[in-house]
C-alpha cells in the first residue's frame, strides 16, 4: 500500500495513475466496481406483508411501516395490498422521474415489486429484453427488474450490477421473492410471527407493527461490542433479522429458504503470477472507470465525497471526467486540528475543478446528532465517525442533491488502514517475540496518536502482544481491536453478563468461516 499511496501523490497526471501503479491483488469485476460506491442521502424505503396461511393482509399496518420510513422516500408513496399480499414504497426519485411509482406491476397484474436501490446496467439489459420481445412502458430500472425477473426467474440477480433490496410477488405461483445486493448496500430486514411475514429497509419500520416485540437479541448485542456490527443474519432486535448480502430468499407455500446467490471468488496465486504488474493496474483502471461511468446514470445531478484522501479523490476525478462537465464535491472539515483534512480536500477540489463545500465539524455537533445516529443505524455505535458523516449527507441533501459518489470500501479492497501495517509489523515481531525493538516500529505507524507516543514498551508489548499460536489465527489482524472493545461488556448488567457468559463471539465467526 505504501508504493500504491506514494505513486499517487507525486504523480503529475492523477488522471492516468491507475494505469502506471501496481495494486496488491488481482481485482475482479464484482469487488472493484463496489469501490465506486453510490450514496443517496435518503435512497427509497421498502416494506411489506404476507399472510402465510391465508387470510388478508392489514393495509393500514402497511401504511404504518411506511410512514415510519418516510423520510426515506419524500417524493412519492405507494402501497398494493390484495389477498394475502401487501407492498409499500416511498421513494426518492433518480431515474425516470415521472414514470417510476412503486409497487410496479407488469404482466396484467401478475407480477408487483418493492424495490429500494438502483440497476446500473439496466440499459444494457433494457435492450437485451426488447430484443427478446419484451415491452416497457418507463424508463426506470425497476420496470427492468421486473422483466428480467420474469424472463430469467430468480436467477435474474446474477445478471445485475448494482445495489438493490427488493422483493417481486409472483401472483401465479403464490410466491414472494427478496433479493439483497452482493456486497450489502441496501439494507433488508424481517421477521415472521403470528403468521405473517413482514420485510422492510429498517427495523422500526417492523416495529410499527403492534405484533412485532421490541426486545434486544443479547448475542447481537455481545456481537456488536466485539466486532462493533451484528453478523448477518443477526441484528440487535430479538427475531428480527437481516437477509444477510448476497442471498435471496424465497417464501411459497408457508415455507421460508434461503440461499446465496453469489461467493466472493478469490483467484489463485498461481494465476496472479502469471499477471504482469502493468496489466493488472490497467485493468483495475479499466474497472474503476467503468464502474465510475455508469454510477454517474441519472435524471438527478450526481456529487461526490471528497475526503481528501486517495480513493476519493481518484473517484472525484473519474466522475470529472466521465460527466465532461464541473462537479459539485462535499467534504467534513474538523474544528479539531489532528483531525481536520481541509487542505487537502481543497487542493484536490481546486486541481479537479470541482465546486465544493464543506460542513464544519465540533465536538458539540458530534454530541448534539449522536442521539439521531443511533435512532438512524438502529444499535449502539462504539465510535463517534458515524456522527460528522451523518452531517455531511445533510449538507448534501440541503444543497439539493440525492445522489453522490464515494471511495468507501478500498481501503478494505487496497489495504489502505492502519491495521493491515499493523499487522505486517505484529507478524515481523512474532518472529523474534523477545525482541524489544520492533513493537517500536507500532510508535512510527501511529504518530498521529500521542497516547501510544506515550506508552512504555511493556505497555505496547501487553496490548500489541503477539504469540507463535496467534500467528496462524485467521483473525490474527483484528484480535487486539476486539479483545479491547470487549473490554466495555464488563459495564453489561450482572444479569446480561450471566446470560452471555458462555457466549464467545469470535469462536462463533471463526466456525462460520468458509472451508
Amino acid at each position: 500500500m505504501d508504493a500504491w499511496s506514494a505513486a499517487i501523490l507525486s504523480h503529475p497526471d492523477p488522471e492516468r495513475l491507475t494505469a502506471e501503479i501496481t495494486p496488491p491483488v488481482s481485482v475482479r469485476c464484482e469487488i472493484a466496481s463496489h469501490v465506486v460506491r453510490r450514496r443517496c442521502d435518503a435512497m427509497c424505503g421498502i416494506a411489506g406483508s404476507l399472510q402465510l396461511h391465508g387470510g388478508t393482509v392489514d393495509r393500514e399496518q402497511l401504511q404504518h411501516m411506511i410512514g415510519a420510513i418516510r423520510y426515506r422516500g419524500p417524493d412519492d408513496v405507494g402501497i398494493y395490498s390484495h389477498g394475502p399480499i401487501g407492498l409499500a414504497h416511498a421513494r426518492l426519485s433518480i431515474i425516470d422521474l415521472a414514470g417510476g411509482h412503486q409497487p410496479m406491476s407488469i404482466a396484467q397484474d401478475a407480477l408487483w415489486i418493492t424495490f429500494n436501490g438502483e440497476i446500473f446496467n439496466y440499459i444494457e439489459l433494457r435492450d437485451e429484453l426488447i430484443s427478446k420481445g419484451h415491452r416497457f412502458t418507463s424508463s426506470s430500472d425497476t420496470e427492468v427488474l421486473l422483466h428480467l425477473y420474469q424472463e430469467e426467474g430468480e436467477r435474474c440477480v446474477e445478471r445485475l450490477n448494482g445495489q438493490w433490496a427488493f422483493a417481486i410477488w409472483d401472483a401465479p405461483r403464490h410466491k414472494l421473492f427478496l433479493s439483497r445486493d452482493r456486497f450489502g448496500v441496501r439494507p433488508l430486514y424481517y421477521t415472521h410471527t403470528h403468521g405473517e411475514f413482514l420485510f422492510a429497509s429498517e427495523i422500526k419500520a417492523l416495529l410499527a407493527c403492534p405484533k412485532v416485540a421490541c426486545a434486544i437479541d443479547l448475542k447481537g448485542l455481545d456481537q456488536i461490542f466485539t466486532f462493533w456490527v451484528t453478523v448477518p443474519p443477526r441484528t440487535a432486535f430479538l427475531g428480527i433479522s437481516q437477509l444477510p448480502p448476497g442471498h435471496s430468499m424465497v417464501i411459497e407455500d408457508g415455507r421460508v429458504t434461503m440461499a446465496p446467490y453469489w461467493t466472493l471468488d478469490f483467484a489463485p496465486a498461481a494465476t496472479n503470477g502469471r499477471t504482469t504488474d502493468n496489466r493488472l493496474a490497467e485493468e483495475l483502471r479499466t474497472l474503476l472507470e467503468d464502474a465510475t461511468r455508469i454510477r454517474l446514470r441519472a435524471d438527478v445531478p450526481v456529487g461526490a465525497y471528497l475526503s481528501g484522501g486517495i480513493d476519493s479523490t481518484v473517484i472525484a476525478a473519474l466522475a470529472r471526467r466521465n460527466a465532461g462537465e464541473r462537479i459539485r464535491t462535499f467534504s467534513v472539515a474538523f474544528e479539531a486540528g489532528d483531525f481536520d483534512e481541509s487542505r487537502f480536500q481543497h487542493e484536490a477540489s481546486s486541481f479537479l475543478g470541482t465546486s465544493h463545500q464543506d460542513v464544519w465539524c465540533r465536538h458539540e455537533d458530534i454530541v448534539r446528532v449522536f442521539s439521531e445516529v443511533i435512532w438512524h443505524t438502529e444499535q449502539p455505535i462504539l465510535r463517534s465517525a458515524p456522527a460528522p458523516l451523518y452531517l455531511l449527507a445533510k449538507l448534501v441533501r440541503d444543497s439539493g442533491f440525492k445522489v453522490v459518489l464515494t471511495g468507501e470500501g478500498a481501503d478494505e479492497l487496497f489495504g489502505g488502514y492502519d491495521i493491515f501495517k499493523e499487522t505486517k509489523i505484529r507478524q515481523f515481531w512474532g518472529r523474534r517475540p523477545d525482541s524489544s525493538w520492533r513493537p517500536l516500529l507500532l510508535k512510527r505507524l501511529y504518530p498521529y496518536l500521542p497516547g501510544i507516543q506515550r506508552q512504555s514498551l511493556e505497555y505496547l508489548k501487553h496490548f500489541f502482544h503477539v504469540t507463535q499460536q496467534e500467528l496462524n489465527d485467521p483473525f490474527f489482524s483484528h484480535l487486539p481491536r476486539w479483545e479491547l472493545t470487549g473490554k466495555a461488556k464488563q459495564f453489561f448488567s450482572v444479569s446480561t453478563r450471566a446470560e452471555l457468559a458462555a457466549t464467545d463471539a469470535v469462536s462463533s465467526l471463526l466456525r462460520d468461516l468458509p472451508t
